[in-house]
């Protein structure tokens, strides 16, 4: 007898305590109460995050006539597998890197990640691309199905093998009967309704799969969901996402949310509204400047001013991870004081914009700015520096009116129509300018420098470029070397090259000590 021509692969590939064991002997009692021939064995692992096993189940498609018994293979034999059920989508991508998905196999695997110790190690993103596991998947595979097993499970209240069992009956793979299935979970007699509940959800998505929410990718879903958005809000921004790129998908989501938890359900809109500006006039080769791009948009709108620090620093979860931080332990008094030095261009920022204005065109011709400063000590755990933070938080429906509002949102209208102009023709130059806001940062002599830095910047490279004085590519360069300077020394103290005019200073002269006299200063 040809083993091949009579035997029947499963290959399980699992990780530790996803039930990978309970599935393969159901697998082998379907097998017994149907007549057939069946051994199974496995073989432990550590290929991914410490604990993956592959359970292989070697089966006679029908029952063997006369006392004869079959010899079955004790692992699996790659080109010889016909049915792959992988619980995690790196693990059925494992199992194709190995051999073992051919022309021969059926692949089931969820679509769900959990990510190995070497992509969370990742200074960066390591992660992988799931889009490159599921093309490879369906190229090799004979037939494929894949759908999020992990939400399948979490929804019956059960363990991933009963939903892979209910997979493998769904796609037809198994020479038996659904009945028989259902029949072995419930004489397993733990947790039978749960396990009956995945093992019928899977069962409907593998024969008959659903149809998919709007193209929106899972992760984008998945933040949207978590943000227990009113249900028209997050209908209106899934039908907005729809169409971007993925990756462009993700970031949105989070720049909205970022946006609508910074000012208001109107303020998010007017971000998405921005990004799909810059995704319409995207070409494919410009798809990491319109990430970049995306990214610092949410960013920047979010900007640093005092109403915003007033608000994270009076919110429950800070004072939540201030006493996880302390180690604070029941019956303990927690004292917080927080410091402040706001100067006069702080409270100009938040004042409206004529007002804000004139303040600054007075100290300015004062000489006040940058030296008129007060410095405050507000204990945010007292019932009068908690109120007195608070109300400068409950300030933020008078942002848009503010000076720091309008500079900000007037700088950013004209980079928006820059990333229009360089997307669709000059993606290096793009890719750079996209990264320009990351100067502008924090509030007060920080954003001062940033924004004097901003400006030398793009009077030097961003208008010669857009001007056509100077070519995109080496545009390009010279705003990446002097945007890495700039970041790498904001405050000018090592190159000179972006150190703004210092004005006119004292000079201490000091005479040289003798043995008889003492040292004396002068100016």
């Amino acid at each position: 007898m040809n083993p091949q021509d009579h035997s029947y692969g499963i290959l399980i590939a699992a990780l530790g305590g996803e039930g990978g064991g309970v599935l393969a002997d159901w697998l082998v009692q379907c097998a017994l109460r149907h007549g057939l021939p069946v051994q199974a064995t496995s073989v432990p692992g550590v290929a991914q995050r410490t604990g993956a096993t592959s359970y292989y189940i070697e089966l006679l498609r029908e029952p063997l006539p006369g006392p004869a018994q079959p010899v079955f293979g004790l692992t699996p034999v790659p080109g010889c597998v016909d049915v792959v059920v992988a619980s995690e989508l790196l693990e059925a991508s494992r199992m194709v890197e190995r051999g073992f998905v051919t022309g021969r196999t059926t692949l089931l695997s969820s679509t769900h990640r959990v990510y190995t110790t070497l992509e969370k190690m990742h200074m960066a993103d390591g992660r992988q691309d799931p889009q490159r596991l599921l093309d490879a998947a369906r190229a090799m595979a004979r037939h494929t199905v894949l759908f999020d097993m992990e939400a399948v499970t979490a929804q019956a209240g059960t363990v991933i093998s009963a939903v892979m069992f209910g997979a493998l009956a769904g796609a037809g793979v198994l020479p038996w009967p659904r009945s028989v299935c259902e029949d072995v979970i419930r004489t397993s007699g733990k947790g039978v309704q749960a396990s009956l509940a995945g093992f019928a959800a899977a069962f409907d998505e593998a024969h008959q799969p659903s149809m998919p929410e709007p193209e929106v990718s899972r992760d984008a879903l998945q933040v949207l969901d978590d943000a227990d958005l009113p249900a028209p809000l997050r209908q209106a921004w899934t039908v907005r996402l729809q169409a971007w790129p993925a990756s462009v998908q993700l970031l949105a989501a989070h720049g909205a949310l970022r946006c609508r938890d910074y000012q208001n359900d109107a303020y998010a809109d007017a971000f998405l509204m921005h990004a799909q500006g810059l995704v319409e006039v995207a070409t494919p080769a410009a798809a990491q400047a319109l990430d970049e791009a995306v990214r610092h948009l949410a960013l920047w709108m979010c900007f640093e001013d005092v109403i915003r620090v007033a608000d994270l620093k009076t919110r429950r979860s800070r004072y939540a991870r201030v006493a996880l931080e302390a180690q604070v332990r029941p019956g303990d008094i927690v004292r917080v004081t927080e410091h402040f030095k706001p100067g006069i261009d702080e409270v100009a920022a938040v004042l409206p914009r004529a007002l804000g204005e004139r303040l600054v065109s007075l100290a300015t011709r004062r000489g006040w700015m940058g030296k008129a400063h007060v410095g405050l000590h507000i204990r945010s755990t007292s019932l009068w520096g908690f109120l007195m933070l608070r109300g400068l938080a409950w300030l933020r429906p008078l942002r848009p009116r503010s000076l720091r509002y309008a500079q900000e949102h007037d700088t950013m209208a004209v980079w928006l129509g820059a990333m229009r102009q360089v997307l669709p023709q000059a993606p290096a130059l793009a890719l750079e300018l996209s990264g320009l806001p990351q100067v502008l940062k924090g509030y007060g002599d920080t954003q001062a420098r940033g924004r004097l830095n901003y400006a030398r910047l793009w009077a030097n490279h961003v208008v010669p470029a857009l001007t056509g004085a100077v070519a995109a590519d080496n545009a390009a360069d010279g705003l990446r070397a002097a945007l890495k300077t700039t970041l790498a020394d904001p405050e000018g103290k090592l190159n000179t090259a972006h150190r703004p005019p210092a004005g006119a200073q004292p000079i201490f002269w000091a005479a040289r000590p003798t043995k008889d006299a003492p040292l004396t200063t002068g100016t």
